[in-house]
């Protein structure tokens, strides 16, 4: 696999036993401190995340020092899972860098196939992978100041009277797409670092301006979510998990 991080150790755990074991913990043990090699080690599985069109609209922000920690934790209203975190991952989505991801991709296709490969003797699939990156992308994720969305929306439902077709097209809904795939990620590293004996807790709560000033963090960039690490103590899970009967949210469909 291109770009696959460093060889992984076998985790402590397997993968039921880390989504059993994972909760969302609010008070970490300040005598338990974790290894940031681990925690990078988590972050890099999480770049192993699936993702739409293989775009990987995302950034991770790995905040280790105490000092940063304890100004950032006041800008996430002092929650405790802030303020005792030994670490911080902070899940940016980057979907203003769609072109240069599109770009990759193509240059990836080059190392697959090889280039100046004229159009009629590329195979079926080359064709089709090159058409994803060059067209098709550029028309889904481009747009001029919404104007050219609403076009493509339009475009797309009159299709769509005919035919499938893909209908989120609008700046918008694209927004939301790279949202998702951002998520993905930080579920895969929340469940990389049950997996070791870690623990995690997903904070949106966030005044998400403020932390993208003091990390340099790009305008254009949006903050997911903000992941604190540490290990837990007895009183940071905060009761019994609690989740609606399965009956009421499974639906088989036979």
């Amino acid at each position: 696999m291109a770009n696959r991080p460093e060889s992984l150790p076998m985790n402590t755990k397997t993968v039921s036993e880390a989504i059993d074991y994972r909760r969302s913990v609010r008070v970490y043990d300040p005598e338990k401190k974790l290894d940031t090699a681990v925690v990078k080690r988590c972050i890099a599985q999480a770049s192993l995340a699936p993702n739409s069109s293989n775009m990987q609209l995302w950034e991770f922000y790995h905040v280790s020092s105490p000092e940063l920690i304890a100004q950032l934790a006041p800008l996430c209203f002092n929650q405790n899972a802030a303020r005792t975190a030994q670490q911080l991952v902070v899940f940016v989505v980057r979907k203003d860098l769609w072109r240069k991801r599109a770009k990759a991709n193509l240059s990836y296709m080059d190392r697959v196939f090889g280039t100046n490969t004229p159009k009629k003797q590329q195979s079926s699939r080359e064709k089709v992978a090159r058409n994803y990156y060059g067209k098709l992308i550029p028309f889904t994720y481009s747009d001029f100041f919404g104007i050219w969305g609403w076009i493509k929306y339009l475009i797309v439902s009159i299709v769509g009277l005919f035919k499938p077709m893909y209908r989120e097209v609008r700046s918008s809904d694209m927004r939301v797409v790279a949202h998702k795939t951002c998520g993905l990620a930080a579920q895969t590293f929340m469940l990389s670092m049950a997996a070791e004996g870690y623990d995690t807790c997903p904070m949106e709560g966030s005044d998400t301006k403020r932390v993208k000033k003091l990390l340099k963090i790009p305008s254009k960039a949006e903050i997911n979510m903000i992941v604190s690490c540490g290990v837990r103590k007895p009183e940071g899970v905060y009761g019994e998990r609690f989740r609606i009967p399965f009956e009421e949210v499974y639906h088989h469909i036979s």
